[in-house]
C-alpha cells in the first residue's frame, strides 16, 4: 500500500514509474501554467476559523450528489488516458471508486469502453461527454450511456479546442501501440493522429470536436436523453445563470486543471460568486487543486456540495493500480475526518462560510 502522508508526495514517486511523454500530459498545463500553480496556491491563502466545545464524537462525512449517496463528498473527476499509467486503466479507476463508495466520471477519451468500464465495478458513475461534430456520433455515446447503467452526463464546455500545452507540443504527445480511445471502433475516431511539432490530442481535437457548440446543444441534449446534465468549465457568474436557464441540474467549477485558458482564476477563488449567482437552484461542484483534506472543507463551505479529485488519483493508479487509486481516496477521507473534527463539524451539512477566515 502507498506509503505517504499527503498527496503531494505521490507526483514525483510516479514519475519514476511513468513514461516521461505520459508524465507531462497529466502534470502539465497550459502556457506557463500559472493557473495550475495558482489551483494550489490559492487554497493554501484561505485560512480556517474553528468551532470549539462541540460534541464531535461521531462524525458523518456522506453526503449526496443529484440524489446518489456517496461516504464522502469527493468524486473522481474525469481524465483520459488511465492506461498511459497503468495497464487495467480505467477498470481499475472504477473498482477503487467502489471500494471507496464514491461516483466515477468516465471521459469519452477513455481507454476502455463505457460498457467495459460498467461492468468492472458497480460503482456509481458518470459519463463526461464532449460534442463531437457527427451529431449521431454524439448522440450514440448518450443513448450507448443510458444503456450502461451511467446515472448522469457531465459535459465538458470549456474545450472547443485544446489548450496550448508546451509539454505535449514538445513531446509530440500520441498514445503508445495498442492503446486506443475505447469509446470508438473507426480510427479516425479511435486514434490520435501523429502530428509534427504539435500533440496528436490537439490534432485530434481539432479534427473531431465541435468547436461551435452553444447553449442551444445543451438543449438538444436535454431532449435526446432523460439523465441529468452537468455542465463541467464554468468560471463565469453569467455562464452559472444560464446554466440554470437552460435546465442544467449541476455545473462543474473547473478551469481543466488549469490545462485550457492560462491565467483564469482559481477555481476556488470564483466558487463564491457561482454559488451567489445560482442562489441554490443548481448542484454545485469544484476541481482544481485540491489536495488536502482542508481543501475539501474550504470548498464546501464556500459553497460546493462536493470535490473532484483528478490527478492524485492517477498518480496512485501509477503506483499500486486499484489499490493506490483507493488509497489516495482513503488519505483525502481520512484528513477531511480530521479536518470537520476539528472545525466543530459534525457533519457536512454544518460546513458554512462561517468556517473561512474573512480578515475581519
Amino acid at each position: 500500500m502507498l506509503d505517504v502522508q499527503s498527496l503531494d508526495e505521490l507526483e514525483p514517486l510516479a514519475r519514476e514509474r511513468v513514461s516521461r511523454m505520459a508524465f507531462d500530459y497529466i502534470a502539465g498545463g497550459a502556457e506557463d501554467e500559472w493557473t495550475l500553480r495558482e489551483n494550489l496556491a490559492a487554497f493554501q491563502r484561505l485560512q480556517l476559523i474553528p468551532r470549539v466545545l462541540v460534541d464531535v464524537t461521531r462524525r458523518d462525512l456522506t453526503t449526496t450528489v443529484l440524489g446518489t449517496r456517496i461516504s464522502m463528498p469527493v468524486l473522481i473527476a474525469p481524465m483520459a488516458f488511465h492506461a498511459l499509467v497503468h495497464a487495467e486503466g480505467e477498470l481499475a479507476t472504477a473498482r477503487a471508486a467502489a471500494r471507496s463508495n464514491t461516483i466515477m466520471i468516465a471521459s469519452t477519451a477513455s481507454n476502455f469502453s463505457m460498457e467495459e468500464i460498467a461492468a468492472a465495478s458497480d460503482a456509481a458513475r458518470w459519463f463526461q461527454l464532449y460534442f463531437y461534430r457527427d451529431r449521431g456520433l454524439t448522440r450514440s455515446l448518450v443513448e450507448r450511456a443510458a444503456t450502461a447503467g451511467y446515472k448522469a452526463l457531465c459535459v465538458t464546455v470549456d474545450a472547443p479546442l485544446i489548450g496550448r500545452r508546451p509539454r505535449d507540443a514538445r513531446n509530440q504527445f500520441s498514445l503508445p501501440a495498442g492503446l486506443t480511445m475505447g469509446n470508438f471502433k473507426d480510427a479516425a475516431t479511435a486514434d490520435l493522429p501523429e502530428a509534427e511539432r504539435e500533440s496528436g490530442l490537439a490534432a485530434y481535437v481539432a479534427s473531431q470536436w465541435d468547436a461551435g457548440v452553444t447553449w442551444k446543444d445543451v438543449e438538444w441534449l436535454r431532449s435526446i436523453s432523460r439523465l441529468p446534465v452537468v455542465l463541467k468549465g464554468i468560471l463565469s457568474t453569467e455562464d452559472a445563470r444560464m446554466a440554470v436557464e437552460h435546465g442544467a441540474d449541476g455545473l462543474v467549477v473547473s478551469n481543466h486543471g488549469g490545462r485550457q485558458l492560462d491565467t483564469v482564476p482559481a477555481t476556488i477563488n470564483v466558487l463564491p460568486r457561482i454559488a451567489e449567482a445560482a442562489q441554490g437552484r443548481i448542484e454545485i461542484l469544484l476541481d482544481g487543486g485540491v489536495r488536502r483534506g482542508t481543501d475539501v472543507l474550504k470548498a464546501l463551505a464556500l459553497g460546493a456540495r462536493a470535490c473532484l479529485l483528478g490527478r492524485p488519483v492517477l498518480w496512485g493508479l501509477a503506483l499500486e493500480g486499484a489499490e493506490g487509486a483507493s488509497a489516495v481516496l482513503d488519505l483525502l477521507r481520512l484528513e477531511l475526518d480530521s479536518a470537520m473534527a476539528l472545525a466543530g463539524c459534525r457533519s457536512v451539512e454544518e460546513i458554512t462560510p462561517a468556517l473561512i477566515w474573512r480578515g475581519q
